[in-house]
C-alpha cells in the first residue's frame, strides 16, 4: 500500500466517530416511558400493554430478583416463550443490575442445563409448563406463573430498585456454536449494546409501525426486534409462532411495520406466503442478517415491494448483532452477492493479512472488527478470548475481534464478504462449527467408530449439515442406524445443528496425506427407507404425498416416510405448510407438523378434525393438549 491507500482503508473508510449515546438501553427505555407512558409498547396474544404497564411489570421483576440476591454482574437465565413476560424480564434483569442469558425453551434439556451451569447463572426465570420439561439438578429455576411467585411479584414495589447500569457492565451472555466441542458464551456490555440500539433506532425505527417479533430470544436477531421499538416509542408485535410462518401471520394481521428483521432464507419464503398487496405494505425497512445475502433474492423482493428498502446487516455475535450495513432500494444495481457495506458509528473494520497488515482494495484478507461494540470475550474461556480478541495495531488501547471471515474492500469503499478462513458455516442464519460441537456429539454415539460432519450445498441456496459415520460393527440397516444417530443428536443439540442426513460408510475416504477427502464423500440419499413404499389409500394421503415430494425435490414420497428424515428442516416446513394450505385449504401449525411429520400421521390428524371444517375459511388443525 502507498500512503494514500493506507489512509483510505484505515482512516477514511473507518471515519465513524459520533457523539456517544447519552444513556444505556435501560435508561433510554425509562426516558421513553416518561415521554409516552400510555403508548402501546407490546402487542401479544391479542392483548396490548402500555409503556407504563411494561415498566411497572419490569420493576416488579427487578425488585423480586434483588430479593433473590441478584445484583451487579449476576447472570439470570431467561427460558421463556415469546410474550410480554419475556420482554419485561429482560428489562427487569437490567433494572436489578444483572445480565440476562437467553435460553430457547425448545433447546434439548441437556443443552439448557449446560448453558445454565457453564454461564454460572444465579437463577433462571421460566414458566411452569417449561419447568416440567427441564432436567433434574438444573439449579435454581423460578416459574413466573407459579402461584407463590405470582403473589410475590404482585406484592413487590412498582418502582425501579434504582440500580444504574455501567457502560462496561454485563448486558447479556449469548451462546454460539463452539469449535472445541462445546458452545461458548459471548459476554456483551451495556455500552456496546447501547451503541448498536441507538444507531439502529435512528436508521430503522423512525415513524409508526414498530416491529414484529418472531425469532427465538437465543438468536440475537431478537435484540433488534425488541429493543429498537422500545427506545423509539413504538410497539413490539409478538407472534406465538416462530420463523417465516409466524412473521407472515403477523404481516397479514398487522402489517405496516417500520422495520422487520429476518435472515436471507426468509425472503423467498415470505414471497410465497404473502399476497402482493400484503408484501408491498408489510414493512418500510427489511433488515437482513445472519449470512450472505443473494442479490437475486433482493431483486425479486424489491420488484414486489418497491417502496421498501433492504438493508444487508453484518455483524458477529461478538460485536453486538450488527456493525456494518449496505442499503438497497428499488432500482439500485445489485451484485450477485450483496456487499456488507460500511461500518456503523464507533466501529472500525480492518481487512488484514496474516501479519496484521492492511491489504489493498480488491485483495482478500481476514476481517477484524474494533470499536465500542466489541464484546468482553467468552465466559470462563480466557484462552479462547485471548485468541479471538487481540490488540489493535492501529490505535493504542483498542481491541479487535478476529472474525475468521474473509473479505475485501471494493474500489468505492464497500466491504464484500468472501467466505471463511475455517470450517464455520451459516445455516438458516445460525452460526455452526461442523467440525467442533456437532462433530463431538456424533462421535459420542456408542455405535460410531469414526465420523465427519460437513456442510453441503447440493441444491443451490440450500446448505445442509451431513454426518458421515463408520459404525463400530455392522448393526442392522443403514437407515435405522442413521435414524438412531439423528435422534441421539436431537436430544443434545438445537434443531438447526442436527444433520439433515446420516450417511453410513465402510470407511471415511482419505487423501494421500491421510486427511479427510471431502470431495470423495458421497451425496446423501433422501429417497427414504429401503424396500417398497406403502401407497396412499385416501385422497388426502395422495395429495400430501405429492406435496411432500414437491417440497423436498424428490420423485416420490411414501405414506410412512418422515418429512425431516427425507431432508426437511424448519424453513422447508414453512413451504410445505403453505402448499398444504393452497391445495387442501387447511392451516397446519408448525408444531403439529413437528409431531406428525409423516403423510400418514398428518392425514390422520386431518381426518380426525375434518367434520369441524368451516365452509368458507380454512380449517386449522388443532394442537393436541
Amino acid at each position: 500500500l502507498d500512503e494514500a491507500e493506507r489512509r483510505r482503508v484505515l482512516v477514511e473508510w473507518n471515519d465513524t466517530a459520533r457523539e456517544l449515546p447519552r444513556g444505556l438501553v435501560p435508561e433510554l427505555f425509562e426516558a421513553q416511558v416518561a415521554r409516552t407512558p400510555d403508548a402501546v409498547a407490546v402487542v401479544a396474544e391479542g392483548a396490548q400493554m402500555s409503556y407504563a404497564e411494561l415498566d411497572e411489570r419490569a420493576n416488579r421483576i427487578a425488585q423480586f430478583l434483588v430479593g433473590q440476591g441478584v445484583g451487579a454482574e449476576s447472570i439470570v437465565g431467561l427460558c421463556l416463550p415469546r410474550g410480554v413476560d419475556m420482554i419485561a424480564a429482560i428489562l427487569g434483569v437490567w433494572k436489578a443490575g444483572a445480565g440476562y442469558l437467553p435460553v430457547d425453551p425448545d433447546y434439548p434439556a441437556e443443552r439448557i442445563a449446560f448453558m445454565l451451569r457453564d454461564s454460572r447463572s444465579v437463577l433462571a426465570l421460566t414458566t411452569e409448563e417449561i419447568l416440567d420439561e427441564l432436567p433434574a439438578g438444573r439449579g435454581r429455576l423460578v416459574a413466573l406463573d407459579d402461584p407463590l411467585t405470582a403473589t410475590q411479584l404482585a406484592a413487590a414495589p412498582a418502582m425501579s430498585p434504582g440500580v444504574v447500569a455501567e457502560r462496561e457492565g454485563l448486558a447479556y451472555v449469548i451462546y454460539t456454536s463452539g469449535s472445541t466441542g462445546r458452545p461458548k458464551g459471548v459476554a456483551v456490555t451495556h455500552g456496546g449494546l447501547a451503541n448498536y440500539v441507538t444507531w439502529a433506532a435512528d436508521a430503522y425505527g423512525k415513524g409508526a409501525g414498530g416491529a414484529p417479533l418472531h425469532s427465538s430470544l437465543a438468536f440475537d436477531l431478537t435484540v433488534t426486534s425488541v429493543l429498537v421499538p422500545l427506545v423509539s416509542g413504538t410497539a413490539v408485535v409478538v407472534s406465538p409462532a416462530g420463523g417465516a410462518e409466524g412473521l407472515a401471520e403477523l404481516v397479514r394481521d398487522h402489517g405496516g411495520f417500520a422495520m422487520a428483521k429476518v435472515v436471507p432464507a426468509h425472503l423467498p419464503l415470505l414471497s410465497e406466503l404473502l399476497a402482493d398487496d400484503r408484501m408491498a405494505s408489510a414493512a418500510r425497512t427489511w433488515v437482513v442478517g445472519g449470512e450472505a445475502l443473494p442479490g437475486a433474492a433482493v431483486r425479486q423482493w424489491l420488484e414486489r415491494s418497491p417502496d421498501s428498502v433492504v438493508v444487508n446487516e453484518y455483524g458477529p455475535t461478538e460485536t453486538v448483532v450488527g456493525c456494518c450495513v449496505f442499503e438497497v432500494a428499488a432500482g439500485d444495481p445489485v451484485d450477485d452477492v450483496v456487499p456488507v457495506g460500511r461500518p456503523i458509528a464507533h466501529t472500525r473494520l480492518y481487512v488484514l493479512d496474516a501479519h496484521l497488515r492492511p491489504v489493498a482494495p480488491g485483495v482478500v484478507g481476514e476481517l477484524y472488527i474494533a470499536g465500542v461494540q466489541v464484546a468482553r470475550g467468552y465466559v470462563g474461556r480466557p484462552g479462547l478470548t485471548a485468541e479471538r480478541f487481540v490488540a489493535c495495531p492501529f490505535e493504542s488501547g483498542l481491541r479487535m475481534y478476529r472474525t475468521g471471515d474473509l473479505a475485501r474492500w471494493s474500489a468505492g469503499g464497500q466491504l464484500v464478504f468472501a467466505g471463511r478462513s475455517d470450517e464455520q458455516v451459516k445455516i438458516r442464519g445460525f452460526r455452526i462449527e461442523p467440525g467442533g460441537e456437532v462433530q463431538a456429539v456424533v462421535a459420542a454415539h456408542p455405535q460410531v467408530a469414526q465420523s465427519a460432519v460437513v456442510a453441503r450445498e447440493d441444491v443451490p441456496g440450500d446448505t445442509r449439515l451431513i454426518a458421515y459415520v463408520v459404525p463400530t460393527e455392522p448393526i442392522g440397516p443403514d437407515a435405522e442406524l442413521g435414524k438412531a444417530i439423528r435422534e441421539f443428536m436431537a436430544r443434545r443439540l438445537p434443531e438447526h445443528m442436527v444433520p439433515s442426513a446420516v450417511v453410513v460408510l465402510d470407511a471415511l475416504p482419505l487423501t494421500v496425506n491421510g486427511k479427510l477427502h471431502r470431495e470423495a464423500l458421497p451425496a446423501p440419499d433422501y429417497s427414504g427407507a429401503a424396500g417398497p413404499r406403502r401407497e396412499p389409500s385416501t385422497h388426502e394421503e395422495k395429495v400430501l404425498c405429492e406435496v411432500f415430494a414437491q417440497t423436498l425435490g424428490l420423485p416420490e414420497v411414501g405414506v410412512d416416510d418422515d418429512f425431516f428424515e427425507l431432508g426437511g428442516h424448519s424453513l422447508l416446513a414453512v413451504r410445505l405448510i403453505n402448499q398444504i394450505r393452497a391445495v387442501l385449504n387447511v392451516e397446519v401449525p408448525l408444531r403439529v407438523l413437528l409431531g406428525a411429520s409423516t403423510v400418514a400421521g398428518l392425514a390422520q390428524r386431518l381426518g380426525s378434525q375434518k367434520s369441524a371444517r368451516p365452509a368458507l375459511r380454512p380449517m386449522r388443525i388443532q394442537e393436541e393438549s
